[in-house]
């Protein structure tokens, strides 16, 4: 089949579906909590997907580095609704403007399976830690 044929557009609309699908999948997306808005987590799931569109000759520019694309499909691959919640709270915490939030969600997603267990602990030692103020 030669490429820019209708049947290109129909394989590639049904790889974006897919993808798409098996990224839903594997956050629980008809499970968030209501402090999540749906709109926030479809942009992600739109960036995840858009991601794994690309093709893996090439690299993407990450936390201002150029990645390997098929190294930042394989982080994208192993996101969880946990590292979504945890983004959309790190985002929701923030109190500066993002200039390029398409940048700094793509970072976001590429860094959270490798930041998420440190975050949450630094969380819990935070909550627990005694007051040391002095009175």
């Amino acid at each position: 089949m030669k490429r820019g044929t209708k049947r290109d557009g129909m394989d590639m609309m049904d790889r974006i579906s897919a993808y798409r699908e098996l990224i839903r999948k594997n956050i629980d997306y008809e499970n968030y909590p209501p402090i999540y808005n749906k709109q926030e987590v479809d942009e992600l799931v739109d960036l995840i997907v858009e991601t794994l569109m690309l093709p893996d000759t090439g690299t993407i520019r990450i936390g201002g580095k150029e990645r390997p694309v098929p190294i930042v499909k394989s982080m994208f691959l192993k996101l969880d609704k946990d590292h979504i919640c945890y983004i959309l709270k790190c985002l929701h915490n923030t109190e500066k403007k993002i200039g390029n939030i398409k940048a700094y969600l793509l970072t976001a997603l590429y860094n959270a399976p490798m930041t998420i267990q440190n975050y949450y602990t630094n969380l819990a030692n935070c909550d627990l830690a005694p007051d040391n103020r002095q009175k």
